[in-house]
């Protein structure tokens, strides 16, 4: 509980700060900031090994969604039926990347980095389809900021593995193999599936 909060309060100081430091450098980052420490508050605290792969995962899937940007502008037509094209094309491309990295950049990393550009940046776009070459490195560039922030004060004060997962680890490394399983050993590892949905393990 300490833990949670102290990081929370920490995200928030920086989310201040975001705000201060778009005062003090003439930058447009208070409409992101609160997203964008939000966001890289939860990239910084979701565990996830190895560790580089949430963050190139969230850098993909914020590739990809400013791809979609730019197909949007280029092929697609402004409405909800090209929206719809565009964030079918984008989620299937970073559930393919994820596929294809055998899980080492996960899904949910990659949904991030999405949603962060689109958060940026989906109004500014709207109001002006046609600037999307001179608007969207603006949104980019202010929202990997604020996100970078946020990943860093989570980062500052958050281990990068989880507690509850070293449980996790140790069961794996100290269950019996399959064939002890087999034989006829009962541990609680090996407990039929259906005893867990009907209830009947203890």
């Amino acid at each position: 509980m300490v833990r949670s909060l102290v990081t929370g309060l920490c995200l928030a100081v920086f989310a201040a700060v975001i705000i201060g430091l778009s005062n003090l450098l003439s930058l447009d980052l208070e409409h992101v900031a609160l997203l964008g420490a939000a966001l890289g508050g939860v990239l910084g605290l979701v565990p996830h090994r190895p560790a580089w792969g949430k963050v190139v995962g969230f850098l993909a899937g914020f590739v990809l969604a400013w791809l979609g940007f730019a197909l949007r502008a280029a092929v697609l037509p402004d409405s909800s039926s090209g929206r719809a094209v565009a964030a079918f094309v984008v989620v299937a491309l970073i559930a393919v990347v994820t596929a294809v990295s055998r899980g080492r950049l996960p899904l949910w990393s990659g949904l991030v980095g999405a949603a962060s550009i689109v958060g940026a940046y989906e109004s500014v776009y709207t109001n002006a389809p046609s600037q999307f070459l001179t608007e969207s490195p603006a949104a980019a560039t202010t929202v990997l900021l604020a996100v970078g922030l946020g990943f860093l004060a989570t980062n500052l004060l958050v281990a990068q593995t989880s507690p509850s997962a070293e449980p996790v680890t140790a069961r794996r490394e100290g269950a019996p193999s399959k064939r002890a399983r087999t034989s006829g050993s009962t541990t609680d590892d090996s407990t039929s599936i259906d005893d867990l949905v009907t209830g009947a393990a203890k």
